[in-house]
């Protein structure tokens, strides 16, 4: 298991900086789903996760992440049960995710948390939030606080998001 940046990590939930308990379980690694204590917090890649769904259902403490070329679709029918769903962007040009979070949000009506992780970038945080993401796992070499305010960038958006489903031109 790996800590997703540990508990002192650029975590932002809600544009503040916030401790991390979530241990990210890479794709490789298998663990048994029945040593996990309800303490522990857990993200397991989607196929184990899949695999496990039965005996996981309603336990919030285990999560589950979306690799950039892992459909969310499996998801439909489990995601009122998952307490964070969490979407990998192993570089910030793919936007995969993207068109992920607002399937999750909107199509699925998915109301827990989902955390965008990997390659998550200041410039892009404004636009992860108007797609549905909640909180972001920044990168360790980049400064959370500045990351924060970039939450705040615009006070006016022409198009319809997850966030506002009216786009600018139909608010007047």
């Amino acid at each position: 298991m790996l800590n997703a940046n540990g508990p002192e990590s650029n975590l932002l939930i809600g544009g503040e900086i916030a401790a991390n308990p979530w241990q990210l379980v890479d794709k490789e690694s298998e663990v048994d789903t029945s040593t996990i204590a309800t303490s522990d917090h857990v993200l397991l890649p989607l196929a184990q996760y899949l695999a496990h769904s039965e005996q996981l259902a309603g336990k919030k403490n285990i999560g589950v992440w979306l690799d950039s070329d892992e459909s969310p679709e499996p998801l439909a029918s489990l995601c009122q049960s998952i307490g964070l769903i969490a979407i990998n962007f192993p570089v910030f040009s793919d936007g995969r995710g993207y068109s992920y979070a607002r399937t999750l949000r909107d199509a699925y009506h998915y109301k827990g948390e989902l955390r965008a992780i990997g390659d998550v970038l200041r410039d892009q945080l404004f636009f992860y939030q108007r797609c549905g993401f909640d909180s972001y796992l920044i990168r360790d070499d980049r400064d959370a606080e500045s990351a924060a305010d970039s939450l705040q960038d615009f006070s006016v958006c022409y198009q319809a998001g997850s966030d506002d489903v009216t786009p600018l031109i139909r608010r007047r």
